[in-house]
């Protein structure tokens, strides 16, 4: 068997052009256009290229973004209160504090300082616990992307049986949350997970979400079965650096249904969803439809 590619690539593109059209709609119908605040402290590389990219794309597809890059010495009541401002800021519809912080700033605290409504990575409290509780919340934007591409993939979700390797706050948990919302069946496994193998086996959805590097080989996959792995990992191959999943993709797509790539799977989809979010938390506060095919 040889499993399909989700393209996550294509896919973020679709995502995007279907953004830029309800911005688009947004601007000429109601004079509304959506913005996007991202705050970078430091200047950490890996975080400065993705926060230009994030830049980038909110513009081109017609938002106003606005960066607040900050000192990496900051004081965390002088972070508290830029944050402060962009909560009371009309134009701003979306904030998002770029992680990690410094190890003097309390992560926590920062994102639970954002007024929820605005908090378009999902990370906030009360975010966590109204998808928890299946009510209407802002969604972190990676679960997000993989729910809209296992629906687009398979359309109904329902009686599908689901595992989720990795128990994150940021990836694993909000992903069981999301695929229990879409009528799963669904186990969340990690490293103490008795018989790990034989659990992934099981699954009709499989999502690798553990940041070990070709942790999940083909063995473990269920013939047939859809593999969505989130690993972005950084290994030498050859004297060389190369990016791989938490999935040994080779192996896993000779098994496999369907299979997402490393890279041009996941990730692109992860952007894709915080101006989708943005989008969603904009039409929110102005009391608008919500953007359809954008949401959970």
């Amino acid at each position: 068997m040889s499993a399909a590619i989700i393209d996550g690539k294509e896919f973020a593109a679709r995502v995007r052009a279907k953004v830029a059209a309800h911005v688009d709609r947004l601007k000429a119908d109601h004079g509304l256009t959506p913005g996007l605040a991202v705050v970078l402290v430091g200047e950490d590389p890996a975080s400065q290229v993705y926060v230009r990219s994030k830049g980038k794309q909110t513009l081109e597809v017609g938002m106003n973004s606005f960066e607040h890059k900050l000192a990496d010495d900051i004081s965390e009541s002088e972070l508290l209160a830029v944050i402060d401002r962009l909560n009371r800021d009309p134009d701003v519809h979306g904030i998002l504090v770029q992680l990690p912080l410094p190890a003097h700033l309390d992560s926590d605290l920062v994102i639970n300082a954002i007024d929820p409504a605005k908090d378009v990575d999902g990370f906030h409290i009360s975010n966590v616990g109204l998808l928890g509780t299946g009510q209407k919340s802002m969604v972190p934007c990676t679960p997000l992307g993989c729910l809209m591409m296992l629906r687009d993939y398979h359309g109904d979700l329902s009686g599908m049986h689901a595992v989720v390797v990795g128990r994150s706050n940021i990836v694993g948990k909000p992903m069981a949350q999301l695929l229990l919302g879409d009528s799963c069946t669904v186990t969340i496994a990690h490293s103490r997970t008795k018989d790990l193998p034989a659990m992934c086996r099981s699954a009709d959805i499989l999502v690798a979400a553990v940041g070990r590097p070709e942790m999940i080989p083909g063995d473990w996959v269920k013939p047939g079965a859809t593999v969505i792995d989130v690993g972005i990992n950084r290994v030498e191959r050859d004297g060389r650096n190369k990016l791989v999943g938490d999935v040994h993709f080779d192996s896993a797509a000779a098994v496999a249904g369907a299979i997402t790539p490393v890279p041009g799977g996941v990730g692109p989809m992860t952007i894709a969803c915080l101006l989708a979010n943005t989008v969603t938390a904009a039409c929110r506060a102005n009391g608008l439809s919500e953007p359809e095919g954008l949401t959970a």
